[in-house]
């Protein structure tokens, strides 16, 4: 199939058939089967690694949630915690079942980056690009590694890309209602939902194909969208919007890495990988520009307005990431239409070759494939590392990998010290944790040791309260003695905490308090909250 010039009429034979004559492909090697082959891979991989390195400290967080199930939280909608719950139904402390939903998002993005070829146009080469290059950008093969809001983001965003492209091509308005089914559950999992709708929608507002939001089903989608995400609306509207509260809190700390319009870009590279980013680069401009994807402008657009907007916003480098599945499927279609002249069927193979190299050379760097020791010998070889997004001080290896040492340790040995204590003070001593990776840790693996839950004042944790306790006994994680001596009449040292490859956060000593200066918990408990 040559390059189509009329939009539409290159779409007609969507069905991955292979070979620039249009021969049929066998079955096995149709561009469907190499798609769904890819997907079983990047499932396989993600199952296969998920036991490398332990919870990160969001999953924590995430799994102590899913224990006070509600329509909101702090600092997200309710999917993440609803995930979390339903892998421990299902699947109790079992580190790989915790990590099935987001390997299983992973393999369905691969899934959604091949069908979006396949609508632009692609034959068996494009789909088989395009899924290749999601599977092994940095960026998705780190969001399908753990539970959290940005494994099934890039599913729920491409979902509504997908529909808009079918839409476009049918003419189909109806497809709004699954839009807005898709929107609204994805305004459930993350706000920057909203975002890549607008961004979709404004889109077509500066294309022909606007023409598709004057009738009753794009209202009917909104309406559908909006019901979707109403009760967790109402949650924020009930507790005074705590995410915003939060996100102010966290622009006064500068915690986070705040980049350059020049280096945001320029780590979208590190994120999609080097070699890819000409592709979907290349896809970009074809969506932008090309005769043959001027129906599917608005994708383009909705690109340009998400970058746009994130970066008047100081968003994080991360945030575009679930955008480039369109963009790789667009790029794929494009290098196929311009590898289909004569004496180029070798460029190819010699693409997909290089593509693959180095996706083996940095998939180290974004999953854990590697012990700790190997990594940083591997990545003092290559000169490459993890960007830092924070400014938190990490441990020999980068944030994104060593937030997830050291937790099991740090239950033990405060149960260690719990156990110590006489049975009258253990029956009213609480464990309070300075951050939710603390407070989680106890929560997760101290039900083994035989310890009870933990208290904090951070982010939803503070909504969870004191549980009871008084705070006459308390042992203190991550906390400083003098800032303790002013709140307790007795501050005793029990043990020192910190895993070697942890957070610098996570080296501490541990504190049994005891006699407070006049004081409870329950009267010291708002000014307690933590929300950053």
């Amino acid at each position: 199939m040559t390059e189509d010039t009329g939009g539409r009429a290159g779409l007609s034979r969507p069905d991955g058939r292979a070979g620039d004559r249009g021969a049929p492909a066998r079955a096995w090697a149709s561009g469907s089967a190499i798609v769904a082959a890819i997907a079983a891979g990047t499932l396989a991989l993600h199952l296969a690694t998920a036991r490398v390195y332990g919870l990160f400290i969001d999953e924590l967080y995430f799994l102590a949630c899913g224990e006070h199930l509600a329509w909101g939280y702090v600092d997200m909608p309710p999917l993440t915690a609803a995930q979390a719950w339903l892998a421990r139904a299902l699947f109790g402390h079992s580190i790989v079942g915790i990590r099935l939903f987001p390997a299983l998002a992973g393999a369905g993005l691969v899934l959604l980056a091949g069908a979006l070829a396949r609508e632009l146009g692609g034959k068996r080469f494009a789909q088989g690009l395009a899924a290749f290059a999601v599977a092994t950008a940095p960026g998705d093969l780190l969001a399908g590694s753990y539970l959290s809001m940005n494994s099934i983001e890039p599913l729920l965003w491409m979902g509504c890309a997908l529909v808009l492209v079918r839409m476009i091509r049918t003419g189909n308005a109806r497809l709004w209602v699954v839009f807005g089914l898709l929107a609204g559950i994805g305004l459930e999992n993350k706000d920057t939902m909203l975002l890549f709708g607008f961004a979709l929608v404004a889109g077509l507002l500066f294309t022909p194909e606007r023409r598709l939001m004057a009738n009753r089903w794009f209202v009917a989608g909104g309406a559908v969208a909006v019901l979707i995400f109403l009760p967790n609306l109402v949650w924020m509207i009930q507790h005074h919007f705590p995410h915003l509260e939060m996100l102010a809190n966290i622009r006064r700390s500068g915690r986070n890495v705040e980049l350059s319009p020049l280096q945001f870009i320029a780590q979208q590279a590190i994120l999609t990988g080097p070699l890819a980013t000409p592709l979907w680069v290349a896809g970009l401009g074809r969506l932008l520009a090309g005769r043959g994807a001027r129906p599917y402008r608005a994708l383009g657009l909705a690109y340009v307005v998400t970058i746009a907007v994130l970066l008047a916003l100081h968003g994080r480098v991360y945030y575009p990431l679930p955008a480039y599945a369109m963009l790789f499927a667009a790029g794929a279609v494009a290098l196929e239409a311009g590898l289909a002249r004569p004496g180029l069927g070798w460029a190819k193979p010699a693409y997909a070759a290089a593509l693959a190299f180095a996706a083996a050379a940095l998939a180290p760097l974004a999953m854990p494939l590697l012990p700790p020791t190997t990594y940083l010998r591997y990545t003092a070889a290559i000169h490459l590392n993890q960007p830092r997004i924070e400014h938190r001080k990490a441990s020999a290896l980068p944030q994104l990998f060593a937030d997830r040492f050291g937790w099991p340790e740090m239950a033990q040995a405060v149960a260690k010290a719990y156990f110590a204590l006489p049975a009258a003070e253990r029956a009213r001593c609480a464990i309070f944790g300075n951050d939710y990776g603390q407070a989680g840790a106890i929560d997760f693996y101290g039900p083994a040791l035989g310890l009870p839950k933990a208290i904090s004042g951070h982010l939803s944790y503070w909504y969870w309260g004191p549980r009871g306790y008084t705070g006459d006994v308390m042992l203190v994680m991550g906390d400083r003695r003098a800032v303790l001596e002013r709140e307790f009449a007795e501050v005793q040292p029990v043990a020192e905490i910190g895993q070697r490859y942890a957070m610098a956060q996570e080296h501490f000593t541990l504190y049994l308090c005891r006699q407070p200066k006049s004081w409870t918990l329950a009267t010291v408990w708002p000014r307690l909250k933590v929300w950053d």
